[in-house]
């Protein structure tokens, strides 16, 4: 051989060499991973529905994985904090955040965003959702969603509905309402979904537009009374209670949805096997159990028809952002 063709057959070895190193690597890493604790940050406080996910879930990772998953919550601006602590976290599998609707609320609802959703994290996978519904007081005058606009109409501004806070899913829900169904009702924010019921309790506000996941108990309890369920069908939870599609009212859509994502540059080996593992987890019994426990049901997707939904949340969400006018900035 010429010394020519010497460094030629040097050279092609060398860059066939260098083009199975990537796949080296991919195959290496989802043999090994993962070596040790995995974290899934719930951007919100523990005790609510999204923590509950998250500690369910994690649970049943643990088994799958063979390492412990643990729950960490950081809170704070709407779920921002925690969720920029994802997005600025090193790509090896090992830090997670559990999604939830407001991170695509956010988008629109925030001037300045501290992290980019759609190129510093992906999404592996939507876990469940809990449709939204429209609670009051079992003593509250109206009997459905057609009683309560009457009511609203005859009255503007005097009813108020209450939410965990501006640019909030509760609150966002409240004005999608109060467009569809034209009426004015006057929205009192919280800090918290939590202080929003104890006040409807009290009777101190009259209206609260929530996720059942959220209510369940006091659903169940017969502390307060549904009148319309915001999904395509009637909720399982209180089969009696119509849709808002019944009531006359088809656009009045809300779900509260919780996923997982990681960030962005995560080697694609870790993602499929995430999403496997997590379809498996929903799909198990404990999943399945806690979920209906808590009026949701199990959902699987690709990682591909995770992150289109939420592109598709977020166009939503961010007209109703824009047509309410609400900042959290």
């Amino acid at each position: 051989m010429t010394p020519l063709l010497r460094r030629h057959a040097i050279t092609v070895v060398s860059a066939i060499t260098a083009g199975l190193l990537p796949l080296t690597a991919a195959f290496a890493q989802q043999g090994t991973w993962p070596e040790r604790p995995i974290r899934i940050v719930v951007p919100y406080g523990a005790g609510g529905s999204v923590d509950a996910i998250g500690r369910t879930l994690a649970q049943e990772l643990s088994t799958r994985l063979g390492q412990p998953v643990v729950v960490e919550n950081r809170v704070g601006a709407g779920s921002n904090v925690g969720s920029t602590f994802v997005a600025k976290a090193p790509p090896d599998g090992y830090t997670l955040l559990l999604t939830s609707p407001g991170n695509a609320v956010n988008v629109t609802l925030f001037k300045q965003m501290p992290y980019d959703v759609k190129t510093e994290l992906t999404q592996v996978a939507v876990v469940g959702r809990a449709p939204g519904i429209l609670l009051v007081r079992p003593d509250f005058p109206a009997n459905s969603v057609r009683d309560l606009v009457a009511m609203a109409k005859k009255e503007p501004g005097k009813l108020n509905f209450g939410s965990g806070g501006p640019g909030s899913s509760e609150h966002l829900a409240g004005e999608m309402f109060k467009t569809h169904a034209g009426i004015d009702m006057t929205h009192v924010p919280y800090k918290g979904g939590a202080a929003v019921i104890s006040d409807i309790l009290a009777g101190q506000i009259q209206v609260f537009f929530t996720n059942q996941a959220n209510v369940i108990g006091q659903i169940k309890g017969n502390l307060v009374k549904v009148l319309g369920v915001a999904s395509n069908q009637r909720s399982a939870l209180v089969p009696n209670v119509p849709t808002f599609a019944e009531q006359g009212y088809p656009e009045q859509q809300v779900s509260v949805w919780w996923g997982i994502a990681a960030p962005a540059k995560t080697p694609t080996a870790i993602l499929d096997r995430l999403n496997s593992e997590i379809l498996a987890a929903g799909a198990s019994p404990t999943m399945r159990t806690r979920l209906s426990e808590m009026g949701a049901e199990s959902i699987t997707t690709t990682r591909a028809q995770a992150n289109a939904f939420l592109d598709e949340e977020i166009v939503r969400w961010g007209k109703v952002v824009k047509s309410s006018n609400a900042q959290a900035d």
